[in-house]
């Protein structure tokens, strides 16, 4: 297994990034062919998901309606102040798995990933772990090369 990580600067409380772009260069960067990349938040106030890219109307959407689900509230009994985002990080949940084919993600056509702040606005890392084939480049050491 190979691991990496990637940071994350958020603006909001309640905010989702797409992370997609910075996960596909670490993917060409590293050189992963084939497997499974594992995505994760180290945060107890932050998640990982997968959800449309094309619209970003559906974001909006899910961050209200995350907040609307589970508001923060003065009868929550945490001293921190953001048992919400204790709550909401716990429903999306701290990771997801994609698979790699061919040093590409497996995603459909409107898929993205997304780092869900739920306590923003922070400095945040998301850890990235790759189990399968890294290319492997040889150098011929023949001093003849076939020519066809």
């Amino acid at each position: 297994m190979q691991t990496a990580e990637i940071g994350v600067s958020t603006q909001k409380r309640t905010q989702f990034v797409d992370i997609t772009a910075r996960v596909v260069s670490l993917v060409k960067k590293q050189d992963w062919r084939n497997g499974v990349l594992t995505i994760f938040s180290p945060h107890t106030t932050a998640g990982i998901t997968i959800n449309e890219n094309a619209d970003p109307d559906v974001i909006r959407d899910m961050a209200w309606f995350s907040d609307q689900l589970i508001p923060c509230s003065p009868e929550f009994r945490h001293s921190e102040g953001n048992s919400d985002a204790h709550l909401k990080a716990s429903f999306f949940g701290p990771s997801l798995q994609v698979i790699v084919r061919e040093g590409r993600l497996w995603l459909g056509t409107w898929q993205a990933l997304y780092f869900c702040e739920f306590d923003g606005p922070r400095q945040r890392r998301v850890f990235v772990a790759f189990s399968g084939d890294q290319a492997v480049y040889t150098v011929d050491s023949s001093p003849y090369r076939d020519s066809a």
